[in-house]
């Protein structure tokens, strides 16, 4: 039903939110709690905002630690307090009875504005019976909306551990169509593999005869398949790029199995030095824009 000890999870941000509203709100909230109704659901969830403010969320490093703790790759970074709010009435629903669990989520999914998409996104990886989740999943990276797009790519533990790999890479590369942020999504290197490599490249080589920029990044995810025609793409990074360029061919360079790239790699003696010692890594590279 979950993958992680969802009971203590419940009530510690059941803790946190009563912390971060105010008597009345609290005592508003509860009320929800205890209401079977899904329309009870439905109305608190939309009305949210209204009750508890958009204020970022207050917590301490301990309450903060403890969480990510439980639930490894979920981060409360960047939340506020409505986002909160609707999560702690999530949690309160009974996963025992599996149709309605699941009817209740999908209603307010289907009747979400972007705020409200955006709580449920980033509440997927906390959500019982998680495999039913892939298809709406899926559907959110389909979506055009940035801040649906940050909400299940950024900091999201859901997509690494149960997107198929047809799916995780339609997530990667909406990211580099959108310019989203690399560094953010989790597991982005854990998850490499040949076929979305093969597709990057084929997109680095589009952009290359249209004389566009490429995004640093994506050279990053074909580490582990350097093969001849990799290799000369990234003598053409070292020979003709930017200063990012040159960084990003010598990143991928030093991290693949591949004995020529890393022989290419001396050659640079300075961007080595730079990646020993600690100063050049994937989260300094900031794409140009």
């Amino acid at each position: 039903m979950f993958d992680y000890d969802a009971e203590r999870f419940r009530v510690l941000i059941t803790e946190l939110t009563r912390s971060n509203v105010t008597e009345e709100t609290w005592h508003w909230l509860t009320e929800k709690f205890l209401a079977p109704e899904t329309s009870a659901v439905n109305s608190a969830f939309a009305m949210m905002p209204r009750k508890t403010g958009k204020l970022p969320i207050t917590i301490n490093h301990e309450l903060w630690a403890e969480i990510e703790k439980l639930k490894p790759g979920f981060t409360l970074e960047g939340w506020t307090i409505d986002r909160l709010g609707r999560l702690c009435l999530l949690l309160q629903l009974d996963p025992t009875d599996k149709e309605k669990y699941v009817k209740t989520i999908e209603n307010l999914f289907l009747a979400a504005e972007v705020n409200e998409l955006v709580a449920l996104y980033s509440s997927l990886p906390l959500f019982a019976w998680p495999e039913l989740w892939l298809m709406r999943c899926a559907e959110g990276v389909r979506s055009n909306i940035g801040l649906v797009l940050e909400a299940i790519m950024y900091k999201n533990p859901y997509p690494i551990s149960y997107l198929d790999e047809k799916a995780w890479n339609q997530l990667i590369l909406k990211a580099f169509f959108t310019g989203k942020d690399l560094n953010k999504i989790s597991g982005i290197d854990e998850r490499a593999n040949a076929e979305l490599a093969s597709t990057l490249v084929d997109f680095a080589h589009e952009r290359w005869a249209a004389n566009r920029k490429i995004n640093p990044h994506l050279w990053r995810l074909t580490t582990k398949f350097i093969d001849d025609d990799l290799l000369t793409d990234l003598k053409r990074l070292f020979e003709e790029g930017s200063l990012i360029d040159r960084q990003a061919a010598a990143l991928t360079a030093y991290q693949s199995d591949s004995d020529s790239a890393k022989n290419l790699l001396k050659s640079y003696p300075e961007l080595l030095k730079a990646i020993e010692n600690k100063e050049l890594n994937w989260s300094s590279i900031t794409p140009e824009e």
